[in-house]
């Protein structure tokens, strides 16, 4: 089994080189076995390997939870940060991967256009809000990176205004992990062709058709644009945190390469549970002799 955040990392090349989100086949499916593995089905396959690693993901969501309870001057947490264009499967990676851990430990947050308040503060205000505590696992839908691509594409603000933010995330994100967060921050990236096929299934599902947004086609209107901002602010924003791209047109393969990022990145933490400061034996004795 390949490493995944080592095979989808992006941005290597440095901040001055655009990730060439062109050579990424949305289609594509790295790090994933053979036939000899996946048999004749891979989504089905694919599908029993994420609930078989989100039973281990929700074990060392425990351990995490457990440690910042008993440790919380340690301050470990993850932050799973999903960026996405619209329709890209942002809701549906939440719910099948990270909705395999127990809801008590989670920070999930969806980041639409900031209020009258948000926009009275800095860029970052209510994104240092919505972190994670010790102890949880924190999951973005959208996130800062907003500021860098929707801003900068839909004209909301100068140049001048967010290209130094560039800067400002990346010191963000080293505070951030340097303090013990582990940051997995994840591009789901899907092709033109399958966007259009995901609004127009929203439009033929009468269930669906709430999620549809008029404004999606103005956004899809700008589909070149996006992709500029994003192979941008993928360059200059690996840091601290490096970015991945997961092509995500097929959604098994988009879940399962989730849940093994997810899985990899717990694994470096080397969570265990907390040794209690009290005598079990004792304790136990105490309770045997409390007839």
């Amino acid at each position: 089994m390949p490493d995944m955040r080592s095979l989808l990392r992006v941005g290597s090349e440095g901040p001055d080189v655009p990730v060439d989100l062109t050579a990424i086949d949305p289609q594509s499916t790295p790090g994933l076995p053979g036939r000899k593995v996946t048999g004749s089905d891979p989504k089905l396959w694919a599908r029993g390997e994420v609930e078989r690693i989100g039973a281990e993901l929700a074990t060392q969501q425990e351990m995490l939870f457990a440690q910042g309870t008993v440790e919380p001057e340690l301050g470990r947490s993850v932050l799973l940060v999903l960026q996405a264009m619209d329709c890209g499967g942002k809701d549906g990676a939440v719910k099948r991967v990270a909705g395999a851990m127990n809801p008590l430990g989670l920070h999930i947050k969806a980041f639409g256009p900031p209020t009258p308040e948000e926009r009275r503060h800095d860029f970052l205000w209510r994104i240092r809000k919505a972190l994670p505590p010790a102890g949880y696992v924190g999951v973005f839908n959208r996130s800062h990176y907003e500021d860098v691509l929707v801003v900068r594409v839909m004209g909301l603000a100068p140049e001048s205004v967010w290209r130094p933010r560039y800067k400002k995330i990346n010191d963000f994100e080293r505070r951030l992990v340097d303090s013990g967060t582990a940051v997995v921050k994840v591009m789901l990236h899907i092709s033109h062709d399958e966007q259009r096929e995901r609004l127009l299934s929203r439009l033929d599902d009468p269930t669906k058709q709430w999620k549809f947004n008029p404004d999606d086609l103005e956004a899809r209107a700008r589909w070149d644009d996006y992709q500029e901002a994003y192979a941008e602010a993928l360059a200059r924003c690996s840091d601290a945190a490096p970015w991945h791209v997961l092509p995500a047109n097929r959604k098994w393969y988009r879940d399962w390469a989730l849940a093994h990022l997810l899985r990899e990145t717990f694994a470096d933490l080397k969570l265990s549970y907390p040794k209690p400061e009290y005598d079990v034996d004792a304790q136990r004795r105490r309770l045997e002799a409390d007839g």
